[in-house]
């Protein structure tokens, strides 16, 4: 009607964080909202930030070795298998294929593990505790090996730069075997509790959508860009370990659902389908493993003398449970690494945060947060700010600004 005034805007803004019930871990979070709909958002890790780059520095590899199995709680493994690949291609070092092959298996079960922690993280988050209590509880069987296989549940120190410290003995095979044999039975009821559950259809289905473009364009990695129809994975794009000898496929949710999302529901989906595939690597691995040595210098005196000579840069590449992680490695035959660092899946996967929350509901915001398995401990960097520069940097800049820095660590 004529005369009426103007319907405002009900705009208003929402912080979230560093700490709140809905985050694992510290990070702040800005929404801009109109109503119950996210109009825009914006996020500042940098909540954890412990210093291991830094502590590295000042440690010879061996002992970085072990520093790396902190760098994450979850996907310790993936960090020492990143450095010491490293080192490794600096070093020249030919890792026995039996160390590669355990280090498959060992990567592989903290994959299952970690992908029913999120489950269960997941399940939380929608309100649904009693499949949070399930994916938990099946965790235990993967995280029983791999401290029967390693002496550890977290933070395994299997690890070391030529190979790794403990074997796969004959007497435990049967009792992987009983791990594996648990999982295949299980794998059935978890698609059924996880895909066909009227409540997370609904909250999770057309959620939080990241389309095939903005994924490429974002360079996501791991489930989060698998789940959005990106083949892309470092065990078979660059293989490395045991994986070059194994038959392993792209997970996509078309193989199951026969179409590609990209949203929440899409990215349980290849999380519930990598379950299944980490057991046939598994399997393969045990089939297929070779005898001989577990790393190529035990003594650690001539390992740290043979580091200490080393001289070159390398990175060193893992697919872990959240994607691509990369560890850099420069030596310059001293005891100390000249420079070490470290790239975590998450850190590329942050920035799809705001792409796949705008023009959700408000009540929407924890699930759709979690969908990439953020890990903000792993991701963290201290930065030191230049108020006088400008905060935001074209593509062009900051493409400018990485060389620059890549050539003063060349030629330093």
């Amino acid at each position: 009607m004529s005369g009426e005034a103007p319907v405002k805007k009900s705009s208003y803004t929402i912080p979230i964080g560093p700490i709140h019930p809905a985050l694992k871990e510290p990070v702040m979070f800005t929404f801009q909202m109109n109503g119950e709909v996210v109009e825009s958002v914006d996020f500042a890790p940098g909540q954890t930030h412990r210093g291991i780059e830094w502590m590295g520095m000042r440690r010879n590899p061996v002992q970085i070795v072990h520093l790396t199995d902190r760098i994450c709680g979850i996907c310790g493994v993936t960090h020492s298998i990143c450095f010491a690949r490293a080192v490794e291609q600096i070093m020249e070092i030919q890792v026995p294929e039996r160390a590669d092959y355990i280090r498959t298996i060992i990567a592989e079960m903290e994959r299952i593990q970690s992908h029913l922690l999120w489950a269960g993280v997941a399940a939380h988050e929608l309100g649904f505790d009693s499949l949070f209590y399930l994916a938990w509880r099946v965790r235990e069987e993967a995280m029983d090996v791999i401290e029967l296989i390693t002496g550890n549940r977290v933070n395994y120190g299997i690890i070391q730069v030529g190979g790794v410290r403990r074997d796969i003995v004959e007497e435990q095979y049967p009792r992987i075997q009983q791990c594996l044999t648990y999982y295949r039975e299980l794998m059935d009821k978890l698609l059924h509790v996880f895909l066909h559950d009227r409540t997370i259809t609904m909250r999770c289905r057309d959620h939080g959508i990241l389309t095939y473009e903005d994924a490429m364009k974002l360079c996501v990695v791991g489930p989060t860009a698998r789940a959005s129809g990106v083949k892309k994975d470092v065990r078979i794009d660059y293989p490395y370990c045991a994986y070059g000898d194994l038959s392993i496929d792209i997970v996509t949710p078309n193989l199951l659902m026969g179409e590609v999302r990209g949203d929440v529901y899409d990215r349980i989906v290849v999380r519930v389908l990598e379950i299944g595939q980490s057991i046939d690597i598994i399997q393969q691995c045990l089939d297929n493993i070779p005898s001989g040595p577990i790393i190529w210098e035990e003594k650690i005196a001539k390992l740290l003398l043979a580091c200490k000579k080393a001289k070159g840069e390398a990175i060193g590449r893992h697919e872990a449970p959240r994607g691509e992680a990369l560890h850099y490695v420069r030596m310059e035959g001293e005891e100390a690494p000249y420079a070490w660092k470290v790239k975590a899946s998450s850190y590329s996967n942050l920035i799809s945060w705001p792409v796949i929350l705008r023009g959700e509901q408000i009540a929407d915001i924890p699930i759709i947060v979690a969908s990439i398995d953020p890990c903000l401990s792993c991701t963290d960097r201290v930065a030191v700010v230049n108020k006088e520069q400008q905060a935001i940097l074209s593509k062009e800049e900051l493409h400018r600004l990485s060389v620059e820095k890549t050539r003063r660590l060349q030629h330093d």
